[in-house]
């Protein structure tokens, strides 16, 4: 099916067909053409999967259709939990709509407040926001939002993972009550359900891929790993690939920043993005990255929520997380639009349980991998062994193995803390 058939305008067709799309991806078919009809959606997406242009457009369209937002007034509202996700989904906005005449602004923290101030007073008819930014600039005035028409939550579960939960509350009470919503969620939690019947009427429910499925393009390896030598081994597998371009997931900042240094001693330029990062330095480490001045991107979680690289070939999970759907969430970002991508994941002894709740939400046993010399004292961790109840529910075991909660002399990120997942200011 062309774009042509989901009721789009042909500036829009214009502005898809010039960034190389042709045909839609499935959770654009199943989105656009309720959404171009006002109706309240519902949707599950997984990223690389093309929800921002799933929304972006039938978002354009409608409001080309209305008059122009007032003075500090805005006509569609999209929520973002971080500052990089809300820059690219204004970059589509920008991409897409860039035969339409309408206005429209970025806002987040971390930045001079004034600027978005002087450029809400003339009025934008799309604003893209993080929650708490946008609060602030309402509490100075600079923004009104009582003629708000469509409202687009993006990456919900991301948000309420962040607590922005009453920040997103005290902003639905500032909104009319007559709009339309679009709500994107990786999964649907029973949190993302209690927050959807509060927010969306009669919506339509969209899942395009099965719950916490992972990208069959991806190859997923581990490699069982003593703690302590994981940096080394890291340094090993960049020099004897000759990688030209990796993403490397820390747990927490500290242990990104630590690695970024170690490969540093090697001579491999890596960059750390992260919550205590300036919004500068996150800017630039972001493309030095994309345009190849950096070979080596290290970031926590949050930081790299909504990063939207094209063809990166390997994804290396320097640390497991410690929530299992992350995992989906890390990987997801290679192997993306046919292409072919790898994910490594160094584990050790004491990421054992970690790696079973991982195998079990993917309901796959990922493949171990040797590498000279990098073998742990240790037997290897042994693959995961679902237990399936009466209603096919999978479970953990009750006796499966603990972080010891020791830390190993020398170690990277041993800690049992939500590391990442306090990074509000990411």
């Amino acid at each position: 099916m062309p774009f042509e058939a989901l009721g789009l305008s042909k500036p829009l067709i214009t502005a898809v067909h010039a960034k190389g799309y042709i045909t839609p991806t499935p959770i654009q078919t199943e989105v656009i053409p309720p959404a171009l009809r006002g109706l309240d959606i519902m949707a599950s997406a997984q990223t690389g999967t093309g929800k921002t242009a799933g929304f972006t457009l039938p978002l354009l369209q409608r409001l080309n259709e209305k008059a122009r937002a007032k003075s500090t007034h805005a006509l569609a509202l999209v929520l973002t939990p971080t500052r990089e996700l809300a820059a690219q989904v204004h970059q589509s906005v920008l991409d897409y709509g860039k035969l339409l005449k309408l206005r429209s602004a970025v806002v987040f923290g971390g930045v001079n407040i004034g600027p978005q101030i002087r450029q809400l007073s003339h009025g934008a008819e799309i604003v893209v926001a993080t929650p708490g930014r946008l609060l602030d600039l309402y509490q100075q005035k600079a923004i009104n939002l009582s003629q708000i028409e469509i409202l687009v939550l993006d990456e919900a579960d991301r948000m309420l993972d962040m607590g922005f939960i009453h920040d997103i509350k005290k902003i639905l009470n500032l909104l009319p009550k007559k709009r339309q919503n679009l709500l994107f969620s990786a999964t649907f939690s029973n949190e993302i359900r209690t927050l959807a019947k509060g927010l969306l009427h009669n919506p339509v429910e969209i899942s395009v891929a099965a719950r916490n499925s992972t990208v069959t393009a991806i190859e997923q390896v581990v490699h069982c790993v003593e703690q302590p030598h994981k940096a080394q081994l890291l340094s090993h597998l960049i020099r004897e690939g000759a990688w030209q371009q990796a993403l490397v997931f820390s747990r927490t900042k500290h242990g990104a920043n630590k690695l970024v240094k170690l490969l540093a001693l090697d001579n491999i330029h890596a960059a750390a993005l992260h919550g205590n990062k300036s919004q500068s330095q996150r800017t630039k480490a972001l493309q030095d990255f994309k345009n190849g001045a950096v070979k080596i991107l290290v970031a926590t979680d949050i930081a790299a929520r909504g990063l939207d690289i094209e063809q990166l070939p390997q994804i290396v999970n320097f640390d497991l997380p410690n929530v299992p759907e992350d995992y989906v969430h890390r990987i997801g970002r290679t192997g993306r639009a046919g292409a072919t991508g790898h994910a490594i994941s160094f584990v050790s002894m004491e990421e054992t349980r970690l790696l079973r709740d991982i195998e079990r939400l993917i309901k796959q046993t990922i493949k171990r991998e040797k590498v000279e010399g990098f073998q742990p004292k240790t037997q290897p961790i042994a693959p995961a062994k679902p237990l399936v109840t009466k209603n096919n529910s999978l479970k953990p075991a009750r006796n499966s193995p603990r972080p010891s909660g020791s830390r190993p002399p020398h170690s990277y990120n041993s800690k049992r803390n939500t590391g990442n997942r306090t990074e509000k200011g990411s």
